[in-house]
């Protein structure tokens, strides 16, 4: 056996009676499960194809803890969106209700803690939770560890006007964060959620984060996920969508921050005519490394999904793009199309893309395509010549690559501050704020 797949087995046992929902049959059950599951599988590591690039050495080398409450935080108003949102705030892996401030929520929605919904409403849980068995080992290991998150349960119709805005903070050295969310959106119901992550040490922690989501017929769901960890966080986050009839989903995925971080993306059309936009922009410098599994899986005819990821990397680190789109042998009238491209700033920066079509149907329009290279030198001259300086004239066409991805978020505040750090990031960026 490995030590580190031991070590959280044995946390996962010995916590099992502390962890929210204990005391019901199906949730020790459900725990039980995954960590059974867990012992079966292990930890991926390079023999694995979807971990070929990505490696989670550090999860077994170093010893991270969960925290039995949360840190010290004193004040969010720093992190809040401008415009109002309903706020939830969870530090360490644990609610922090005098933090969070929901506001006025519309009739017939829901929206609490996940240890709230397990002790209040858990008949509303057990059907998506309580049946069947965990996809992969580190969904196995976050449901067996998962100290809270957030639960969302919108009547058919209801429509959520300002955004969800969930707030994760670590704040420990050596601590493990593991939050398990999930989100039910009924027939034609509307919502944001905006999950952002931040780090406030600069010490080596470990973030294990999932999000299930079920839509209804009709419904609109936009999830925006942005990753601003510590410099030598662990982050891995999953994000598992089943889609209704006519329903649409947007996803937007951002990674700034962590030393390593992987999302793990997907949606499953299970009936007719869904919508999906999965966009994404990875900002990489040093030895930082992203990596991001995309799946869309069009099992029902008449799917569109679209699919666009941007990378900017600079010093020596690493991005990893896996983009899967599966028709299956009855998706007739799927429409589909996949674009990944990035820039590398540095000879030791590196990228590995993939794009992926499986396609079993006829009667369908289907495409891919990435791309990996440097600013291009015909645009920089352009700009040259015009007078513009040689660092301003960079800063401007990385501005505009990052920029196609970026105003395609619905939320003005999100990005209008997503704009703001991206110009943070870039060198000379003092010259470039007086002209954006």
């Amino acid at each position: 056996m490995n030590p580190a797949l031991d070590r959280y087995l044995a946390t996962g046992a010995a916590l099992a009676a502390r962890l929210p929902g204990s005391g019901l049959p199906w949730v020790r059950d459900w725990r039980e499960r995954a960590r059974r599951r867990l012992g079966e599988l292990g930890l991926p590591t390079h023999r694995h194809e979807a971990w070929k690039y990505t490696s989670l050495a550090a999860l077994e080398k170093q010893n991270f803890e969960p925290l039995a409450s949360p840190g010290t935080v004193n004040d969010v108003a720093a992190w809040q969106l401008p415009g109002g949102a309903h706020r939830l705030v969870l530090v360490d892996g644990h609610f922090v209700p005098g933090l969070s401030d929901l506001g006025r929520l519309p009739p017939r929605s829901v929206v609490k803690s996940f240890a709230d919904a397990l002790a209040q409403v858990p008949y509303l849980l057990e059907n998506v939770l309580g049946e069947g068995e965990e996809p992969d080992a580190l969904a196995a290991l976050n449901a067996a560890l998962a100290t809270d998150g957030v639960f969302i349960d919108l009547g058919d119709g209801v429509v959520v006007e300002q955004p969800i805005h969930v707030l994760y903070l670590s704040t420990a050295a050596g601590s493990m964060s593991t939050s398990r969310s999930l989100m039910l959106v009924g027939a034609g119901a509307s919502a944001t959620v905006v999950e952002e992550h931040l780090g406030l040490t600069a010490e080596a922690y470990f973030v294990n984060v999932r999000s299930e989501v079920r839509l209804a017929r009709e419904a609109r769901f936009e999830h925006l996920r942005l990753q601003r960890e510590g410099t030598k966080a662990q982050h891995l986050g999953a994000l598992r969508v089943r889609q209704a009839a006519g329903s649409q989903l947007i996803s937007q995925a951002v990674a700034m921050g962590a030393l390593v971080s992987r999302q793990d993306i997907a949606t499953h059309f299970a009936e007719p005519d869904c919508q999906a936009r999965l966009n994404g922009l990875y900002v990489l410098g040093g030895r930082q490394h992203a990596d991001h599994y995309t799946t869309i899986e069009h099992a029902s005819p008449r799917g569109t999904s679209r699919e666009l990821y941007h990378g900017i990397l600079d010093g020596h680190s690493r991005g990893v793009f896996t983009g899967r789109v599966l028709v299956a042998p009855h998706a007739v009238g799927t429409d589909a199309a996949q674009a990944n491209h990035n820039l590398l700033l540095s000879r030791e920066a590196e990228v590995d893309t993939r794009p992926q079509l499986e396609i079993y149907a006829d009667d369908v329009k289907c495409s891919h395509g990435a791309t990996v290279g440097q600013i291009d030198e015909n645009m920089l001259f352009y700009l040259r010549s015009r007078g513009v300086g040689l660092d301003l004239a960079r800063n401007l066409l990385l501005h505009g690559f990052a920029r196609e991805v970026l105003e395609k978020i619905g939320v003005a505040s999100v990005r209008e501050r997503l704009e703001q750090l991206l110009i943070e990031r870039l060198p000379e960026h003092e010259n470039l704020e007086g002209i954006l």
